[in-house]
């Protein structure tokens, strides 16, 4: 996931502009757990460089790698089959809804985020990021305890307001204290993708960047990790 904002650059083509890019998307290694409850990923090689020998020869040698994970590991997007039986699935997402969107973010510290976060933005059509700082705690107990979430009716009101895509720092979205998702239910409901576990958020501006949050385009899946 990145984000680029147009910045005059002073050289002798006026019209050059430089690109600044930040990755919002954690690293995906062996043994990580995104979510307690489900399997860490398993990195491995499939062919490794000495058993590459054997088909090649001592000096050409090549790695192929292997990788089981569920599809919620690391930083990753929801499509609506995640949530909804009949909804799209990752396959399904157009392209305008995933990348080059406009982004906006919006900075709390509160646990529980209402409508009253995003109140008199304009946010259709727009990325809307929510900086929690929980990025902080990647990889530690504490991620996993008290995380931010937005409540129901914020969901809503950027549903009615036309947001593109919402993300967050954050374990979930929607609260984990009980079995209820109902941010998930209504965005995804809405066509509306989530990304969640993203970071490096407050590297960001409040807004004048662009957003790229694309997965892998895989048949039947609900949720894929983001390409950087």
């Amino acid at each position: 996931m990145l984000w680029y904002r147009p910045v005059p650059y002073q050289s002798e083509i006026p019209s050059k502009i430089l690109m600044h890019y930040v990755d919002l998307s954690h690293t995906i290694e062996h043994g990580m757990v995104t979510y307690k409850g489900l399997p860490a990923p398993v990195i491995c090689d499939f062919l490794s460089r000495e058993a590459s020998k054997k088909q090649y020869s001592e000096i050409t040698t090549f790695q192929i790698g292997k990788i089981e994970m569920v599809a919620n590991t690391g930083t990753y997007v929801d499509a609506p089959f995640h949530r909804h039986a009949d909804g799209k699935d990752l396959s399904e997402l157009s392209l305008e809804s995933l990348v080059n969107l406009e982004g906006l973010v919006f900075r709390t510290r509160e646990r529980a985020n209402g409508p009253e976060l995003f109140r008199n933005s304009d946010v259709r059509g727009k990325a809307v990021l929510v900086n929690a700082g929980w990025a902080q705690y990647w990889r530690t107990d504490k991620y996993f305890e008290g995380h931010p979430f937005l409540t129901e009716a914020a969901a809503v009101w950027l549903r009615e307001h036309g947001a593109a895509l919402v993300g967050i720092d954050s374990l979930n979205i929607d609260s984990t204290a009980t079995g209820e998702r109902p941010v998930h239910t209504v965005l995804l409901g809405a066509d509306i993708p989530i990304c969640e576990h993203l970071c490096h958020l407050e590297q960001l501006p409040d807004s004048g960047f662009r957003f790229h949050a694309a997965p892998v385009k895989v048949k039947g899946f609900g949720s894929f990790p983001v390409t950087r």
